[in-house]
């Protein structure tokens, strides 16, 4: 109990962290011996597919409900367009640089990886597939756009009948709701027990990739974190500026009054931990109160930027682990996904895991890279969360 108690208060990075380092020292000692620690990694991957559609199902529904209707009109003509063109931008990034760096190139995965290759339907397929014409064959078919699409329906539904002027409808959208956030939070006990095992699943994905690549992972693995570097840096420096320009802001004077938020930002690997600090910030900087309290908490948990930019890398990465060659359509949806994925996990823990595992299934890539980059997200997170 007490080494239970021990290993439950040591922090998911740093678990993550120490089953990546054990997996690639038990892959180099044991080399291709270490295939026997792969049952520990599929075990984990099983867990992670079994846990993905009821999470964004779940999540997205219960959050488009902690707003009302009319709150929601109103931010979300103006905040949420904005949210969603950054956090696009940031995908956009994310997949030029990983163009540019080729950091998948060269390197193969041990030949027992799932590779699901999907057809390639059009852009204006798969925006037409976020529509099932059978909603119970989009869930057992894995259609994570149309789980989105769903689910936000659903959501909305659910709010307007709680939010009406019907008192019986009040009561149904209040039942419902009820149901739907008890089920979130079993959902959620289920995902922070996998969480707890991820580490162990980390390790058995790592070893068994060192065992059979060797010091090519490392290369590899080097690259994937150079480029997300390389991304952030993109955004820091030139995409956040131009679009403070846009709105006659001066870059340097912001990033001058919001610094104490950045570092903030970069010791804690955290948005949500950060957000006290930021909103103080952007009030020091002349931002009204009211829409600094209102919109910021909601940046936090909607405008990943950073989680984004890893969605772009990774997947250009895994595509260039496996060969598959996409085009813009299906980089296209990628962007799109992308966005998604980021914003429906943003709130949940391991959310940059969570959300790379529904863009992968997507995009038919392996499960596994998931995991191997799992590793080096301690590496990521901190640079990741200055976006």
């Amino acid at each position: 109990m007490k080494l239970w108690q021990w290993y439950k208060n040591i922090s998911f990075m740093k678990k993550m962290g120490a089953g990546f380092a054990l997996g690639m020292l038990a892959g180099l000692l044991l080399g291709e011996h270490s295939g026997i620690f792969n049952p520990l990694g599929q075990l984990f991957l099983n867990l992670l597919k079994m846990i993905v559609i009821p999470l964004v199902a779940l999540s997205l529904m219960v959050a488009v409900n902690h707003s009302n209707p009319k709150e929601l009109g109103r931010i979300g003509l103006k905040i949420f367009p904005f949210y969603l063109i950054t956090t696009g931008i940031a995908v956009v990034v994310g997949i030029l640089w990983a163009k540019l760096t080729k950091p998948g190139q060269g390197f193969s995965l041990p030949t027992d990886a799932a590779i699901n290759v999907p057809e390639k339907p059009s852009f204006i397929d798969n925006l037409l597939n976020m529509v099932p014409a059978n909603i119970f064959e989009a869930l057992t078919a894995g259609n994570i756009l149309a789980v989105v699409f769903v689910s936000l329906v659903f959501g909305l539904a659910i709010l307007f009948m709680r939010h009406g002027d019907d008192t019986q409808e009040n009561n149904f959208g209040e039942k419902i709701y009820q149901v739907v956030e008890a089920a979130n939070a079993v959902v959620a006990k289920i995902l922070a027990g996998i969480l707890q095992y991820a580490p162990i699943g980390v390790f058995g994905i790592t070893a068994n990739t060192f065992g059979s690549q060797g010091f090519a992972t490392v290369i590899a693995l080097s690259k994937f974190i150079i480029t997300s570097y390389l991304g952030v840096i993109s955004l820091i420096v030139i995409v956040f500026p131009l679009i403070m320009k846009m709105f006659g802001i001066k870059p340097f004077q912001f990033y001058k009054d919001v610094k104490d938020a950045m570092f903030t930002a970069f010791a804690t690997s955290s948005s949500l931990s950060t957000l006290p600090v930021s909103i103080a910030a952007v009030e020091r900087a002349g931002v009204n109160e009211r829409i600094a309290r209102l919109t910021l908490p909601i940046g936090a948990t909607v405008n990943m930027n950073g989680t984004a930019l890893r969605f772009g890398v990774a997947v250009i990465f895994a595509a260039e682990i496996v060969g598959i060659s996409m085009g813009v359509s299906e980089l296209a949806t990628i962007v799109v996904i992308g966005v998604m994925a980021a914003v429906g996990t943003a709130a949940v823990p391991g959310a940059g895991l969570i959300g790379m595992s529904i863009v992968f299934a997507q995009a038919g890539l392996p499960i596994e890279i998931v995991a191997l980059t799992a590793g080096v997200n301690v590496l990521l997170d901190m640079i990741l969360g200055l976006t």
